[in-house]
């Protein structure tokens, strides 16, 4: 037998893993590393976060990424160089935050990672039924396995698709296997570059669980930041709370027929972005916006857009509260206003549930990558819409 078959053989009959999990988000700030120790599986899953650190990424990356990102037409050579490039790049930020926990790289059972998203295409959002739904992240595990040494699980979204789904979001597999409740009905909110939520029936309900986006996060107002401060994001909500909400460009962001549509669904930049307020602007008339409102409206469209979502699913429940992650969190304005708005119901910080909010996406692929190796799919046969599958690519670093 290949000693590194015998060694997976070996991880997957252990009594508890030590797996690190990957995210690397649209907003591009940098990739989130979880050292998570785990035992067993399923629903009898037990996970703690023994280190985490989000490694900043270097602005040429950003700048790479951005020349493909969400993109139609793309430079092949630098599209097929990025693959191997991200890979190489998370591989080595993982080295360094190994070095400074002062933890060997041998202590590590596997890496579990999710990549750069780079394009989304289910038919729901191209509207093409001409080809498949399909989605791409790059960041090769091959390269991460070999400059780590360690085994990794990678590309994961792909097998959702290939059984069946749209490959996002994928957070309702490890929301329901750690965070359902006896009594208590739960929207696990994450504010990313794209919002969702992971909705988490009490155990005496007869509802299904289900992940869903529900439209833009954090995505337009980092695009429209880069595009006209050259910042990352509004920190703090400085520029928006600067600006007025303008009602007629809000009413023709919240026009989009996807924002209607039934949950599950998902969806990407590829459609909201730069493109989608400028056309926005010119139905409403509001082309000569100043940037600040521009921004206190982009920032009451993410915030309105999740909290119709939440009241949407939310109807005729009892019982039930929102837990938030993500960068979103961060944005006073944005958290703010939709905890205002939601004044009947219990809304938390993630972290109330014990695990860091910024962390929990990362958390989330470690234990996907656990159900790889020693799961079962019938651990996540009970989630509405979504394929039961185990997911992610082995590679082996000999």
């Amino acid at each position: 037998m290949n000693p590194q078959i015998e060694k997976l053989y070996q991880i997957a009959l252990k009594k508890e893993r030590f797996i690190i999990g990957l995210m690397s988000g649209t907003s591009l700030d940098g990739l989130d590393i979880a050292l998570c120790r785990i035992e067993n599986a399923g629903k009898t899953t037990k996970i703690s976060l023994e280190k985490f650190i989000t490694m900043d990424y270097e602005d040429i990356f950003r700048t790479k990424v951005r020349e493909i990102f969400a993109k139609r037409t793309i430079d092949q050579q630098l599209f097929s160089g990025l693959n191997a490039y991200v890979g190489i790049t998370h591989a080595n930020l993982i080295n360094q935050a190994l070095e400074s926990w002062n933890i060997s790289a041998t202590e590590i059972d596997c890496i579990a990672s999710h990549g750069q998203t780079v394009y989304h295409a289910p038919q729901s959002l191209t509207k093409d039924l001409g080809w498949p739904n399909s989605t791409l992240q790059i960041g090769d595990g091959d390269h991460i396995a070999i400059h780590t040494g360690i085994i990794t699980l990678s590309d994961f979204r792909q097998k959702h698709i290939a059984a069946g789904g749209e490959g996002a979001p994928l957070a309702a597999y490890g929301d329901y296997l750690l965070f359902s409740h006896p009594t208590e009905n739960r929207f696990l909110l994450n504010i990313g570059g794209i919002s969702n939520f992971t909705f988490i029936p009490s155990h005496q309900s007869k509802l299904e669980a289900y992940a869903t986006d529900l439209g833009p996060g954090n995505t337009m107002m980092n695009q429209y930041m880069k595009a006209h401060f050259d910042q990352e994001m509004d920190r703090d909500a400085m520029i928006a709370k600067m600006g007025t909400v303008n009602g007629p460009l809000l009413e023709q962001l919240l026009a989009e027929e996807f924002l209607t549509l039934e949950f599950p669904k998902t969806t990407g930049p590829e459609l909201f972005n730069l493109d989608y307020l400028k056309e926005a602007q010119k139905r409403s008339e509001t082309l000569d916006l100043s940037a600040e409102d521009i921004m206190a409206t982009l920032n009451r469209f993410s915030a309105q857009a999740m909290i119709n979502g939440i009241r949407r699913q939310a109807l005729g429940l009892a019982n039930f509260s929102v837990y938030i992650s993500g960068g979103g969190l961060h944005n006073p304005l944005l958290f703010g206003y939709i905890k205002a708005n939601l004044p009947d119901i219990k809304v938390e910080s993630f972290a109330t549930l014990g695990v860091d909010p910024d962390a929990k996406e990362a958390v989330l692929f470690a234990l996907l990558a656990n159900e790889t190796l020693t799961g079962n799919k019938s651990n996540v046969e009970h989630i509405k819409d979504s394929p039961a599958v185990c997911m992610g690519k082995i590679s082996l670093p000999e």
